[in-house]
């Protein structure tokens, strides 16, 4: 029996609250994914862990242009 969306969910955000710092744009996707692979065929977990890794990305990809919006701003990022 697999466990319900919402428990896996439960136990994703009690692990990204030990690692906040990596877990930045992770439980979001999780839970996003988690609920779209449940309904695409019963794959919670697998789209959890997708949703997990896309969420770090995006969230490292907002970081990254927000530090060049800044540095443009600042002066630093211009030759």
């Amino acid at each position: 029996m697999k466990p319900p969306v919402l428990t896996v969910a439960a136990a994703l955000l009690m692990l990204g609250a030990t690692s906040a710092a990596n877990a930045k744009g992770c439980i979001k996707g999780a839970i996003v994914g988690g609920v779209a692979g449940h309904y695409a065929g019963h794959h919670g977990m697998l789209g959890a862990a997708a949703g997990c890794l896309y969420g770090r990305h995006r969230a490292n990809e907002q970081d990254r242009q927000q530090q060049q919006q800044q540095s443009q701003v600042n002066g630093q990022g211009k030759l």
